[in-house]
């Protein structure tokens, strides 16, 4: 079903973007912190790229049938630093999506009586969180030399749920099975 507000629309449009951004971004830090010998926050900065990806797969399904040509505003994070301050820049624009993006985001698509991009906004705001945590434990990692310790990192294709080491018996945000999970 096409999303039937504009507001909502833009919303989704504009989430898009910034996913699709903190997808690529996350990649090329991942590579800077290979580089810089530090392989799990590699892993980190490439499973939470999976799951940006995600995020804005599920934005843009929502989306169905509103094709056409838009502008999109989305804001990111820019720079290339090293590892800590990548990572910095990480918790920067996880925080911004959690305290103030998709909050408000959800609250419209809720005013709207936008089932879907309700679903897509909140999945999207429970990873967040996770990342932004997770991403603040590896920055302390990294700024003390260390790499992140952590075995093995799992997300949730349906919604980007976020795991480290243990895989819950089911996704808590959208109940998927842990069969279903990718793992880095």
């Amino acid at each position: 079903m096409a999303v039937k507000n504009a507001m909502t629309a833009d919303f989704l449009r504009s989430a898009y973007g910034g996913e699709c951004m903190a997808h690529m971004r996350y990649l090329t830090w991942g590579e800077v912190a290979e580089k810089e010998g530090f392989p799990n926050i590699a892993r980190l900065f490439k499973a939470i790229a999976y799951a940006e990806q995600v995020h804005a797969g599920n934005h843009f399904n929502v989306l169905n049938g509103n094709i056409g040509d838009h502008p999109v505003t989305a804001g990111g994070v820019f720079g290339l630093k090293n590892t800590a301050e990548n990572l910095q820049g990480g918790i920067m624009g996880e925080e911004f999506e959690v305290d103030q993006m998709y909050p408000a985001y959800l609250e419209v698509a809720k005013m709207q009586k936008e089932e879907e991009a309700v679903r897509s906004f909140t999945f999207a705001l429970e990873a967040e969180k996770i990342h932004a945590e997770l991403f603040k434990k590896a920055k302390e990692a990294a700024e003390q030399g260390k790499d992140f310790e952590v075995n093995k990192i799992y997300i949730c294709p349906i919604c980007g749920h976020t795991a480290t080491d243990e895989l819950p018996n089911q996704c808590p945000v959208c109940g998927a099975k842990k069969g279903i999970y990718k793992e880095f």
